[in-house]
């Protein structure tokens, strides 16, 4: 049975803190189970009779798509009046949404409102090129805030992704759907980011996503 502890309004900063280390202990990783609810910004997803209410961007939304049912990865989010939890298609959005709240002045809110304007790839390209007026083009985003995520994500970023195939480029949806599914799979990411590059050449990219796994298959 869990202890029941009450903070005074000058403790609240310390039940921060503790809230913060509690919930760490029983981290979220990710949630599996039915939609029970699905909007544009928010998920109900049912495991086995309990609810958990995720907030999402529009690029999980458009991922996630008309599917009864799925895995979302999970990050928790503690501040002085809420804990809430984020819900995300991939390790990769995640990831991306961990780093943009890192810089001084990006909330939650914000880079979800960040992953809604643009695609995750598209966010890490603007990023590393220094294009800060694509960044000032996403609500709730000003001039120094997009100098601000260059100057200080700019170098993790590019890191992350110089060795990336195609020339340094980014694997964009739908293509990047067509790696995910392959590394469902069992196939390595680098195997079938390559697989799915030739393929692309050879069967153009309007392809319809499943012609471009079947063919990207009999690449490997």
């Amino acid at each position: 049975m869990l202890k029941s502890y009450n903070f005074s309004r000058k403790d609240r900063p310390n039940c921060i803190v503790f809230y913060a280390y509690f919930y760490s202990s029983i981290m979220i990783a990710f949630v599996r189970g039915k939609y029970a609810i699905k909007t544009p910004s928010r998920v109900v997803v049912d495991v086995n009779g309990v609810g958990y209410d995720l907030q999402i961007s529009l690029n999980t939304y458009s991922a996630i798509g008309t599917a009864a049912e799925g895995q979302l990865y999970t990050y928790l989010h503690i501040t002085e009046n809420a804990q809430t939890l984020f819900g995300f298609a991939d390790g990769a959005e995640k990831e991306l949404f961990l780093q943009l709240i890192s810089v001084s002045g990006v909330g939650a809110s914000t880079a979800r409102m960040m992953l809604s304007g643009l695609r995750p790839d598209e966010i890490t390209r603007a990023i590393v090129q220094g294009n800060t007026k694509q960044l000032e083009a996403i609500k709730g985003i000003g001039k120094k805030s997009a100098e601000r995520l260059v100057l200080e994500l700019r170098d993790k970023l590019g890191k992350q992704h110089q060795d990336a195939p195609f020339g340094g480029g980014f694997v964009s949806s739908p293509d990047s759907d067509a790696v995910q599914a392959l590394v469902a799979l069992g196939i390595g990411k680098p195997l079938a980011e390559q697989a799915v590059k030739k393929t692309l050449l050879a069967v153009g990219a309007d392809a319809p996503l499943e012609d471009v796994i079947k063919t990207a298959l009999k690449n490997l």
